[in-house]
């Protein structure tokens, strides 16, 4: 057990590689808060803890001072003696004045689910906007729990000349850690900025791209480094890779295309987080297509999707066209297969990215989808929108053009689907879509 500098206080020092550990999870009636404990195990693991004792228990709801019965306390406390742990890791979400009373009543670290994440994303970021963004989030989240790290200054309270500075450090410290916020934020932005410009660049060379996206552990870098030869970490533990990577793939077809391998996600992936990585995120949303790696062996693959889809809900990026991969069919020994829909639509490839079995597979369907989300067909754009009509030139998505007899332009376009899509659902004028062969483009010498 490690004390602050301040004898009495109730600092204690950070958790070190290897520190032992004692795990809670109490499963609760409230749907809300139900989490897995093996996941917690699988946490810990990846936070290189060393987990001497699991305490478990059930409840109707949380308690307000403990988040758990003062009779478990004692059990946690008795655990974390006999084991030698010099930290408390819980399986949910605790408020500040629950933490503190637990490692008043412990005499040890303690950290909740939001805690321990940050703590391992901050172990894996290795680029400039990675460690930055998980700086972002442990501010934020540090911010709602400075009061912990100075409460062996209350007992000063009532002393002559000794009055507030509990309440000035405080102060102090929440200025500093705001100013440390807007600073990162800026510079976040300017990464952002640059992100941008880099996908107007593919988009105007008019390469597709797609994200890997999937519960973490699922093998989205395994198979990531299958399609693309790269050799991106790929570990059995959660939150391997952090940082996104971007890699070009050229499919059967000879077209080519940008593979994204991202952050995997989480049950109730903390909101800071979220937050954080909102500009990484966005490769994800503005992806042509998104391939859900699911983990085809696990048993609770289903709630994980819900989860992947409650995240990409967050994101803004739900309405991004979806084929989902279902990975090591390995475990199971079943074939590679593709499943599909009553139009002929690719819904689900099963494959496995450590055996390499079902790869070509999944790189013919890549070559399909995109040879065929292209339309070709003509764009009527009235008068007033001629920045729109500006970019579609500057991207070379017209083909030909002319004027019908009320002045509006008829331009030919062919282009990938989903940026029409987006023409469509959010135009600056009443811009309408015309096949071609349409029968009212020969209506009223409109023909072009």
């Amino acid at each position: 057990m490690t004390h602050g500098a301040v004898e009495g206080a109730s600092l204690f020092d950070r958790p070190g590689s290897g520190e032992a550990a004692v795990l809670v999870h109490v499963d609760l009636q409230s749907e809300g808060h139900r989490e897995e404990l093996q996941e917690l195990r699988e946490l810990a693991n990846s936070a290189g803890a060393r987990v001497v004792a699991t305490v478990t228990g059930s409840r109707a709801a949380p308690e307000p001072k403990y988040f758990v019965g003062s009779g478990k306390v004692e059990e946690i406390a008795e655990c974390a003696k006999l084991g030698g742990a010099q930290l408390v890791l819980f399986n949910h979400t605790l408020s500040p004045s629950q933490e503190r009373n637990l490692e008043r009543a412990l005499q040890c670290r303690v950290l909740d689910r939001t805690g321990l994440i940050l703590d391992i994303f901050a172990q894996r970021a290795r680029s400039f906007e990675g460690k930055l963004q998980v700086e972002l989030a442990q501010l934020r989240h540090l911010s709602t729990r400075l009061v912990r790290g100075w409460t062996h200054l209350e007992r000063q309270k009532g002393g002559i000349g000794l009055r507030g500075p509990g309440e000035t450090q405080l102060e102090t410290d929440r200025r500093l850690l705001g100013n440390r916020i807007k600073q990162i934020k800026k510079r976040l932005k300017k990464v952002h900025e640059q992100r941008d410009l880099g996908r107007r660049a593919r988009r105007k060379a008019e390469v597709p791209t797609a994200s890997l996206v999937g519960y973490t552990n699922a093998g989205k870098s395994t198979l990531f480094n299958r399609l693309t030869d790269a050799h991106v970490l790929a570990a059995d533990q959660l939150f391997a890779t952090l940082d996104p990577t971007l890699r070009r793939v050229t499919l059967p077809n000879n077209e080519s295309l940008v593979l994204a391998d991202t952050v995997g996600f989480i049950r109730h992936l903390p909101h800071d987080l979220v937050e954080a990585f909102r500009s990484t995120l966005e490769e994800t949303a503005q992806a042509s297509l998104l391939l859900h790696v699911i983990d085809a062996a696990d048993e609770e693959r289903d709630a994980y999707i819900e989860q992947v889809g409650d995240v990409l809900d967050e994101i803004g990026a739900r309405q991004v066209p979806q084929i989902q991969v279902y990975n090591k069919i390995d475990l199971l020994g079943i074939a590679p297969r593709v499943d599909r829909d009553e139009q002929g639509g690719v819904v689900r490839v099963w494959l496995s990215a450590e055996s390499g079995a079902g790869i070509d597979l999944l790189r013919q369907i890549l070559a399909e989808y995109f040879s065929e989300t292209a339309v070709h067909g003509w764009l009527r754009v009235p008068v007033g929108c001629g920045r729109l009509r500006a970019n579609l030139y500057q991207f070379g998505e017209v083909l030909d053009e002319s004027v019908d007899e009320t002045g509006d332009w008829l331009l030919e376009i062919q282009m990938p689907r989903r940026d029409l899509e987006r023409i469509l659902r959010d135009p600056p004028m009443a811009v309408e879509f015309l096949p071609i062969g349409d029968e009212r483009l020969a209506a009223g010498g409109r023909a072009p």
